[in-house]
């Protein structure tokens, strides 16, 4: 909305400002960021009156989380209304592709509050039917992907980008729309299986969403991307604006969520993250350097897979517990330790991730 201001530079030199995308994507951070100050003590309030026995602790999980009983979850709402908001004030609206990833993330943000809404009204940690889940994830994701598709100019509209090589796509054809929901999808519900520990999924997603900001930016500029080799996808540096008010969102919740935290992300906030760096990933033509820079969601993912393919096929668990964080609170570790230390990961593999920029 504030990026119209700049058609007011030739005339006031001041509002040359809301023409520059780094101006608008860190005036997007600090936006998102006093949102959540601002309403985070509000909302927080507001949760524990609605949920009097707060979110509902699994019977079979780890015993030290009863110790978290009676807090509200659902905080994920504050995430996704600081950066909505903040990317309709600083995003150019003209641009489909900051509309594409806002349906992908408030698409799948109401899927979670419907999962949350059921946790909560039921009592039940189950939630809302694994089915009805993903069938309107795919309902949700599958449109944003034909219309990302439809945006991006051949060849690239149904091709792969493979890292480390320059130049090099896969054609895809017809069936790139569906390979970006499963992409989409795949990155919301990694975000949601590491949502498990206070602070644990939010810090790894501002870090991946910070890679993105980059690689949105570098992309989205032919000068850039031509020198780096990249493939240039017009209008999706403005996604870097995206990503920025996504961080200062996170740094707001993260202020809550810090342990011991006053409220949890639940799926309204998990499943929308996940989905928007699914969007952004597939936009910018960086689908597998997703899986680099979110490794750490991938590994955590993988635990789970393997766990359940482990006791169906053998009668055997490879981990004490799945996801990956719970088998090291079986072995004793302490919940800031294993935090800290999947962040201290998720660090290491962003920055293998932002390689790929130059090494090719």
């Amino acid at each position: 909305m504030l990026y119209f201001l700049g058609g007011l530079g030739d005339e006031f030199i001041v509002f040359n400002l809301f023409r520059y995308l780094t101006f608008r994507s860190g005036s997007a951070v600090m936006t998102a960021l006093a949102i959540a100050f601002f309403l985070g003590p509000r909302l927080i309030t507001w949760l524990r009156q609605q949920q009097p026995g707060g979110q509902p602790i699994r019977d079979d999980g780890p015993k030290q989380h009863f110790t978290k009983a009676g807090t509200p979850t659902m905080g994920g709402f504050l995430i996704l209304l600081a950066t909505t908001v903040s990317v309709l004030l600083w995003a150019d609206l003209s641009n489909g592709y900051v509309w594409a990833v806002l349906l992908v993330t408030i698409g799948f943000g109401a899927v979670g509050f419907a999962d949350d809404f059921l946790k909560l009204t039921k009592r039940n940690p189950k939630g809302l039917p694994a089915r009805t889940k993903l069938l309107c994830q795919i309902a949700v994701a599958l449109v944003a992907a034909l219309w990302m598709t439809y945006l991006t100019r051949a060849p690239l509209d149904s091709s792969l980008a493979i890292p480390f090589f320059k130049g090099a796509l896969i054609n895809l054809g017809w069936f790139f729309p569906v390979f970006s929901m499963f992409v989409m999808i795949g990155a919301s519900n990694a975000v949601n299986l590491t949502d498990g520990l206070d602070g644990l999924a939010i810090v790894p997603v501002m870090i991946a969403a910070g890679c993105f900001a980059l690689i949105a930016y570098l992309v989205g500029n032919s000068v850039f991307a031509n020198y780096l080799q990249l493939n240039y996808v017009p209008g999706t540096g403005e996604l870097a604006v995206f990503c920025g008010a996504l961080i200062g969102a996170g740094l707001g919740f993260l202020w809550y969520n810090a342990p011991p935290a006053m409220v949890f992300m639940g799926d309204t906030g998990s499943l929308a993250i996940g989905g928007a760096l699914g969007g952004i990933a597939v936009a910018t033509k960086h689908e597998l350097v997703l899986a680099i820079v979110g490794g750490l969601f991938v590994l955590e993912t993988v635990s789970v897979m393997v766990q359940i393919a482990s006791f169906k096929l053998t009668g055997k668990r490879v981990f004490r517990m799945a996801p990956l964080h719970h088998h090291f609170e079986q072995k004793g570790w302490a919940e800031p330790t294993i935090v800290i230390r999947f962040w201290i990961i998720a660090s290491v593999l962003a920055l293998i991730g932002l390689s790929t920029l130059k090494l090719r």
